[in-house]
């Protein structure tokens, strides 16, 4: 069974109470179509459990078949700065099938941060966050997305609310 290194930490993309008896880690893509289905799943099951889960989003962009995917991952980034990395994730996610740099152009606008700092994003170098996940990912042996982990486990489960939610109910009632 794959155990998830680094664990979860500070610096890391999470929602919800770090005392939560479950954690959930997603590595995705936010120009993957899977990671978007899975996107309404986590919505579902993070409204189900509530303070019981906490959830992690880390970047693995599958740049060889999704064209725009690092530079949302770039965009996510970008937002952070500002303490709007969900609000960005959400955009992304909800809008996945326009993510071409115009279009980020708008989400960035419509998320009311300065135009200078997205297009410094977009056009340096890949994001020291997004690498550092990337590299984790591999050696966690990740190659496809959306690819979970519960509580530092590899989740092999399918991928529906209803499996999924199954899975972390379990593990919250044993705490």
């Amino acid at each position: 069974m794959n155990l998830l290194s680094p664990p979860v930490g500070k610096h890391d993309h999470v929602q919800g109470p770090a005392d939560a008896p479950v954690t959930l880690v997603e590595y995705g893509d936010f120009e993957c179509p899977y990671c978007g289905s899975m996107y309404a799943v986590i919505k579902e099951v993070q409204q189900a459990l509530g303070p019981q889960l906490r959830f992690e989003f880390r970047h693995f962009p599958l740049t060889d078949v999704h064209a725009h995917a690092l530079h949302a991952a770039e965009f996510a980034e970008a937002a952070d700065a500002f303490g709007k990395f969900w609000e960005a994730h959400d955009v992304l996610y909800e809008n996945q099938a326009v993510l071409n740099d115009r279009a980020l152009t708008q989400y960035w606008e419509e998320l009311d941060l300065p135009a200078r700092d997205l297009k410094a994003a977009l056009e340096g170098d890949d994001d020291e966050h997004i690498q550092e996940d990337f590299s984790a990912a591999l050696r966690n042996g990740v190659n496809s997305t959306p690819t979970l982990f519960i509580n530092n486990h590899l989740y092999t489960g399918e991928h529906d609310a209803q499996s999924l939610l199954a899975a972390l109910s379990a593990l919250a009632s044993r705490v």
